[in-house]
């Protein structure tokens, strides 16, 4: 009898104490059996995800239905699969997003074949190609790594934030990608400033740096979202104790030289070392934390930094996006510090990989 009431103790003990720790918990959604990158959503609430293309997965992005967790490539097969007559198809896809006209954009950063890297978009409502949008070197050069982007439908254009970490890429040439929506113009601006480009704060797992041949790897601009009514892009290198935020409207706006934007930018809040980021209808930043196997917030009543969800399992925390169907926030935990190339050669990760869900503290913004 002793023995129950001591063991009914502790869990009370340790349930206690993650409720003081975080302000949610995290619930398992679905398993996978490969290393889940970014995710989003389709009208109804399907997921559509990138397998991080770090594991070099058969299958670049695919979809599960929400109800009965089954999934197949997305857009279909061929568009997963390399070939030598042409190049509408998907090399190597991590960012990915959706918009209110039931587009799914997806990144193609071309790493794994020799294509052009470009932003595919493919229409949901009628399961067709939309438009694919060509990056020249010019936008994306050698050591580029397009991530992550916000899809402003408002403006009419795509905000890509380029890690910098492509091909030998050390982080120190992080920058922003500009399409125009309209004209497919790109532009590659902030290339190596400030706040683009990583500090020196490695990330550090259960003690083990995060390094490639005995050099710590230091990612630029990474994680990037906007606010419900496009008003500002806040952003920051993944590597890095800041959030920035800068108007939309001089982000994209040519006139204006990588001076004069840097004048432009503010520093929003402190941050930990973070990869995918979201926000809610308050302007709460939701970010995923690599180090504490979480998911952080920033308030913004006060600019304070919470753990928002853990989970043992988290391990990796990648993208983090909203579903505007059942009002979940949607993580991934893709093991990237697992992988073999940051354990001499041998990939630790195991199956299952884990898709988990929590509730933000207000709906979030879906379209971004």
């Amino acid at each position: 009898m002793k023995h129950s009431i001591l063991i009914f103790a502790l869990a009370i003990t340790v349930m206690t104490l993650n409720a003081q720790n975080s302000l949610t918990e995290a619930e398992v959604f679905a398993t996978t059996n490969q290393a889940v990158g970014n995710i989003t959503f389709t009208n109804n609430g399907d997921l559509v995800y990138s397998h991080h293309p770090f594991f070099a997965p058969e299958n670049r992005v695919m979809i599960m239905d929400a109800k009965t967790k089954e999934s197949k490539p997305f857009p279909n097969k061929a568009w997963n699969t390399p070939r030598d007559t042409d190049d509408n198809y998907l090399s190597n896809v991590l960012g990915i997003r959706n918009d209110e006209n039931g587009i799914i954009w997806m990144i193609d950063m071309a790493q794994r074949n020799n294509v052009t890297p470009k932003i595919v978009g493919w229409n949901t409502k009628t399961d067709e190609l939309e438009r694919i949008y060509y990056l020249p070197k010019s936008s994306v050069p050698k050591i580029a790594q397009p991530n992550d982007m916000v899809v402003d439908t408002k403006h009419g254009y795509f905000i890509i934030a380029d890690e910098g970490i492509g091909n030998g890429g050390d982080g120190s040439k992080a920058a922003f990608i500009i399409v125009d929506m309209k004209t497919g113009k790109t532009r590659r601006i902030l290339e190596g400033t400030r706040t683009t480009k990583p500090e020196n704060t490695p990330t550090v797992i259960n003690g083990k740096h995060l390094a490639v041949n005995g050099n710590d790897l230091l990612v630029g601009n990474d994680g990037i979202t906007a606010d419900k009514d496009f008003e500002y892009i806040y952003y920051g290198p993944l590597n890095g104790t800041k959030i920035y935020r800068i108007k939309t409207l001089d982000l994209v706006n040519e006139t204006f030289t990588d001076e004069d934007l840097d004048a432009k930018i503010e520093t929003y809040s402190e941050k930990p070392n973070n990869g995918g980021m979201s926000i809610d209808m308050d302007g709460n930043i939701y970010l995923t934390a690599l180090e504490t196997q979480s998911v952080a917030v920033v308030l913004a009543k006060d600019k304070s930094v919470k753990t928002m969800a853990q989970d043992k399992n988290m391990v990796w925390p990648d993208g983090v996006s909203y579903n505007h169907v059942d009002g979940y926030m949607y993580v991934s935990a893709a093991q990237v510090n697992n992988g073999a190339v940051f354990n001499i050669g041998k990939d630790k990760s195991s199956t299952p990989f884990y898709i988990f869900r929590f509730k933000p503290l207000v709906k979030g913004v879906p379209y971004r």
